[in-house]
């Protein structure tokens, strides 16, 4: 039977919380992709201007993959503190830091004003965008996780992961709007300020949605547990420790299914600026405009993809984005070369839709895996320690490949190669709709939670 604690909130409430997730998220990737379409469009000349273009678009990524170093030790600060404190604090305290560093950006000087000091405080400002959002990710979906439903977890816990498209919508929106409207000098010289001051607003607003919003309740009954057998149970192991004894083997497998899904997705919608503009001779314009239109359908489907998961479970849908994306990426590549807008927009599209296959049940599948006193720490790892040797040298590795082999052949196979990565990790994986988060095994022994399997017909009935 379904414990009290553990019944679905008001229809109302539930929402609220989606809401506070979605509006933090979205402000986070916001913060976090305007960077990486600065980096990739005017940084190299802004704060690199003794480099040649390609070289300086090299160094600006590289400032750019900063950010990524930066969020496993965001991801182990943060999943400590969420899992002893609680993640609504935690999510409160992280958007403050991603929003005052990105609206600081905005009002970096230039390496014409004060040289090499110049790329020093943007990296620096990159380090605390990327351990904010180290810790962002995995509080924003617990809170949804742990407050809706079991029979549509999928579905709730993909809304905060539609935070990344409305992010990356957002960023460029505004970038687009401004060099349409701006001459190319004109964003060169203060236009590029605009969007990271626009951040201070935003923060405002994310943080009054935030703050209105419960803690979880399932951690909090976890926490009461873990309060209650204080007395009579050996000192509670930190999460992190308890989640390498526990979970070693469910980080890794969290670890290979962030591969494909990283990678493309960093492939997709950052590197396409520089390849579309010097490869395919399209106009900085035209690359923005067809990400931007691809990234409000990858919002969209994101939601739909989750719905899936929830009926045909986490890993056959994961399967199907990591498949799909493999095989798309020499027809993407392919549609890219012709030049032209409608192909363009046909190859973000499509390989963003096969990315939010993977995206989608990601929240609930990461969240399924691990105890509930370790859930922060243990979601937190698997995503970010990832993070580091995915998403962080993409554009890297593309601009690198591109400009060696000058084709993209190799950049697909590199995709192609993270694919199959992934594929064999879901594979080892096991499925997840099914648990209970508010399940404690009896056997566990060190004060901690671990979850168990409800694949009888009443325990996986709605939480």
């Amino acid at each position: 039977m379904s414990s009290p604690s553990s019944a679905p909130p008001a229809p109302s409430n539930l929402k609220r919380i989606v809401a506070a997730s979605l509006i933090g998220t979205t402000i986070e990737w916001y913060d976090f992709f305007l960077y990486g379409s600065a980096a990739a469009l005017v940084f190299n000349k802004l704060f690199f201007p003794e480099s040649d273009p390609l070289v300086g678009t090299l160094l600006s990524f590289l400032t750019y993959a900063v950010g990524f170093a930066a969020r496993p030790i965001g991801a182990l600060v943060f999943g400590h503190y969420g899992d002893r404190l609680g993640r609504k604090k935690l999510l409160v305290l992280s958007l403050l830091m991603m929003g005052g560093a990105t609206f600081a950006i905005g009002l970096l000087p230039t390496h014409a004003t004060v040289g090499s000091m110049a790329p020093i405080m943007l990296t620096v400002l990159r380090l605390v965008q990327g351990f904010a959002l180290g810790g962002e990710w995995g509080g924003a979906v617990l809170l949804v996780s742990e407050h809706g439903d079991a029979r549509r977890r999928g579905f709730w816990a993909s809304w905060p992961q539609t935070g990344a498209p409305a992010g990356q919508l957002l960023a460029t929106g505004v970038l687009a709007l401004l060099t349409a409207v701006l001459s190319e000098s004109s964003f060169g010289a203060w236009g590029w300020r605009i969007p990271f001051l626009l951040s201070g607003v935003l923060v405002i607003v994310g943080l009054w949605i935030r703050l209105s919003v419960d803690e979880s309740p399932v951690f909090k009954e976890a926490l009461k547990r873990a309060e209650e057998r204080k007395a009579d149970a050996p000192a509670e192991r930190m999460p992190l420790v308890a989640v390498l004894k526990h979970h070693w083997r469910d980080v890794l497998v969290a670890m290979g299914a962030r591969m494909a899904e990283n990678i493309s997705y960093y492939v997709i919608t950052a590197f396409i600026l520089v390849y579309a503009t010097t490869s395919a001779g399209v106009s900085k314009q035209t690359a923005l405009n067809a990400v931007l239109i691809a990234s409000a359908l990858h919002f969209a489907v994101i939601p739909a993809w989750g719905a899936l998961s929830d009926r045909w479970g986490r890993r056959p849908v994961y399967l199907i984005g990591a498949v799909g994306v493999g095989l798309w990426m020499f027809p993407f590549f392919a549609l890219i070369d012709t030049g032209g807008f409608g192909a363009l927009l046909l190859a973000v599209t499509v390989g963003l839709v096969m990315h939010g296959a993977m995206y989608a049940p990601q929240a609930a599948f990461f969240s399924e895996m691990f105890a509930t006193r370790m859930r922060y720490s243990g979601a937190s790892i698997g995503a970010q320690f990832a993070s580091v040797a995915a998403g962080a040298p993409a554009p890297l590795i593309a601009t690198a490949l591109l400009s060696s082999y000058g084709s993209s052949t190799p950049i697909a196979l590199y995709v192609i190669a993270a694919s199959l990565l992934t594929v064999v990790a879901i594979l080892a994986a096991k499925e997840t709709r099914h648990r209970d988060l508010t399940e404690v095994s009896p056997e566990a022994e060190d004060g901690t939670d671990t979850p168990v399997s409800v694949d009888k017909a009443e325990g996986a009935r709605a939480l």
